[in-house]
């Protein structure tokens, strides 16, 4: 485990991100070999339909796993306070309420799942497949939430090398079931998902076995189990939040998965393929961003306001920087990366691709700020402002699909993402700057009582 409340910060971030990073590439190689396999294997239209879906996975899979998320940060927070008692009480009550949202999110989605593809008019050539893939993935959701928990609650300790050399065996897994499904099974489509599900049940269950013989105060009893309505109160009042914000920014892609529909198979295949490649780029901005959950609500149990604040800053410099990197990377070689995904010479959709990456790579900057104070605020208990700013991103998406989109089509697609980052980032800010002064205020009270304290010995 790793402590979070020592050392220099920006050391102590970096290394932290790391693994996490890694840990995320390779969860998000779960959609990009997802994509490129069903894109080379099957075809473009088995590719658009697979791309059809990810709005719905993002409301469902998205505000599940947003609330495994935010029960670890009072986790963190517990960590950091050295209450390893009240950790374990944490991690089982989180246990009570995830297994709880698995079953009616899998009930539910499993019943809505082709009513809202006709709804978001999904073209008539797609939405079979689409229907199939999304079918087994809701049935699969109990191995999202199930692995995420564990994953994030394992973060909040301070560990991301496990995390990280579980989801490399998901990857591992997922690639050669993928393979098996779809050229020796020739299950299409449905062959992807399938091996998406069997991969994440596989590793959740080996995480499962493996913090039940490694971490002592993470092995829990029948007494563990007891119902505490304050405990799950608290844990409702963090995690729920965080689950509502990914919902919130969904809900956003889907009214624009809706409105790109209209525009044909082509846009929607160039959507998923600039969509599935932005998933990797902007990774590392991302990773910062989840890294200052963790270390500011360590930092925040542990009293050391200080702490955070520089932490914030050198946060915003590593993820600023990989931003701009990375963004210049994506618009001068992004083409050539979104080739891989086409099965023969597709230049209408790859001309469509550069569009988006030129619009997108370019604000990657403040999507990165985005996520470090937005993740800061999280880690800090401040869940109404992330939530407000998530209202501000759906709303430059609907404005986006409605306007932008009728006005120009493709473009105004891409415009999108950009016009969501600005609007959420200008709300956060201004939160931010409320929150600075307050830990200002408790760093200046504890320094005061130390003082006080020194004074009272020396007499």
């Amino acid at each position: 485990m790793i402590d979070l409340t020592n050392g220099r910060p920006m050391k102590v971030i970096f290394l932290y991100t790391i693994p996490l990073l890694l840990g995320n590439f390779f969860q998000q190689f779960y959609s990009f070999i997802d994509t490129l396999i069903v894109g080379k294997t099957i075809s473009v239209d088995a590719l658009a339909s697979v791309g059809a879906t990810g709005g719905l996975t993002a409301l469902v899979i998205g505000f599940a796993q947003g609330i495994t998320s935010g029960l670890a940060i009072l986790t963190a927070r517990r960590y950091g306070a050295g209450d390893t008692q009240g950790v374990t009480k944490s991690f089982a009550s989180g246990i009570i309420i995830s297994l709880f949202i698995t079953i009616v999110f899998t009930v539910i989605a499993v019943l809505i799942a082709y009513p809202l593809l006709v709804v978001m008019q999904t073209p008539k050539e797609l939405i079979h497949d689409s229907f199939i893939f999304l079918e087994i993935i809701f049935a699969g959701i109990f191995s999202f939430v199930g692995f995420d928990f564990l994953g994030n609650t394992m973060r909040a300790l301070g560990n991301t090398r496990v995390p990280l050399f579980f989801l490399l065996i998901s990857t591992v897994l997922n690639i050669g079931l993928e393979l098996i499904f779809i050229l020796v099974f020739h299950l299409g489509v449905a062959g992807a998902a399938l091996a998406t599900i069997t991969a994440q049940t596989i590793t959740f269950v080996i995480l499962y076995f493996y913090i039940r013989v490694k971490i002592p105060y993470l092995i829990l009893s029948r007494s563990d189990f007891r119902i505490d309505k304050k405990e799950i109160k608290e844990l409702l009042s963090i995690s729920l939040p965080m689950g509502f914000q990914s919902s919130i920014i969904a809900i956003g892609a889907i009214i624009l998965q809706f409105m790109l529909n209209t525009l044909g198979a082509s846009a929607v295949a160039a959507y998923t393929v600039a969509g599935r490649i932005e998933q990797i780029a902007t990774l590392p901005a991302m990773s910062f961003g989840i890294s200052l959950v963790n270390y500011t609500a360590q930092n925040f149990g542990a009293k050391k306001y200080s702490r955070i604040l520089k932490g914030v800053k050198e946060g915003i410099i590593l993820s600023v920087g990989s931003s701009l990197t990375i963004g210049a990377l994506l618009i001068l070689f992004g083409k050539n990366i979104s080739q891989l995904f086409m099965n023969g010479a597709q230049p209408h959709i790859l001309n469509l691709i550069q569009l988006y990456y030129n619009f997108n790579g370019s604000m990657y900057f403040i999507l990165s700020i985005l996520f470090i104070v937005r993740y800061t605020l999280q880690g800090l208990g401040n869940q109404k402002a992330p939530t407000i700013a998530g209202i501000a991103e759906l709303l430059m998406r609907i404005f986006a699909s409605v306007v932008l989109i009728k006005a120009f089509g493709f473009l105004g697609a891409a415009m999108a993402n950009p016009l969501a980052w600005i609007g959420s980032t200008l709300v956060l800010i201004s939160t931010w700057n409320i929150e600075i002064k307050q830990l200002r205020n408790q760093r200046n009270m504890l320094h005061d009582r130390a003082l006080e304290i020194d004074a009272k010995n020396d007499d």
